[in-house]
């Protein structure tokens, strides 16, 4: 039995990654990809969790890609000054104009300190991320190089985001 599940779970495995292989066009502004960014929200709206704590974590994550995205086009040989600068505005931009046209962002009732509570999320986790990032950085640097302990690049990060979701949550209740 267990051999049936680990051949059927690396058969299934294949398929998913065999339906990456196959595609030939993306559609960065697909209805498809509006409808899923403004269900995310949605859905953590239907949750309850307020829209500053899901901006957080969306900040955090737009700081994320676009890094990612700036190094591998760095490796590719597209490197420029102002690189980083223009994939975050790309993904801001591709984030926060559906949004805002769905109505998710920008309703006058939905603020915090006059911003939208979106926003105000999204701002806070994305400096406060990217300060976590540079944290470990320096960190690392003190000691030698060397990490203080396992996954630490990944520790500090997301329990600077779990610290901010609970100051968030206490903030907007």
């Amino acid at each position: 039995m267990k051999r049936f599940i680990q051949s059927a779970s690396a058969v299934s495995a294949a398929a998913f990654a065999g339906e990456f292989l196959i595609m030939h066009k993306v559609e960065a502004f697909c209805p498809v990809c509006t409808v899923a960014a403004a269900g995310g929200v949605g859905l953590a709206r239907w949750l309850g969790i307020d829209d500053s704590v899901t901006g957080l974590w969306i900040g955090a994550l737009l700081v994320s890609v676009t890094f990612w995205t700036a190094n591998w086009m760095t490796k590719k040989g597209w490197s420029f000054r102002g690189l980083a600068l223009l994939c975050g505005l790309f993904y801001v931009l591709i984030t926060v104009v559906p949004l805002f046209f769905i109505g998710i962002m920008g309703h006058p009732w939905n603020t915090l300190w006059g911003i939208d509570k979106l926003a105000v999320g999204m701002i806070v986790g994305a400096v406060f991320f990217y300060a976590a990032e540079k944290l470990y950085f320096f960190l690392k640097k003190k000691n030698a190089g060397r990490a203080h302990f396992p996954f630490e690049k990944v520790v500090l990060p997301v329990v600077t985001l779990l610290i901010l979701s609970g100051v968030f949550y206490f903030v907007t209740k």
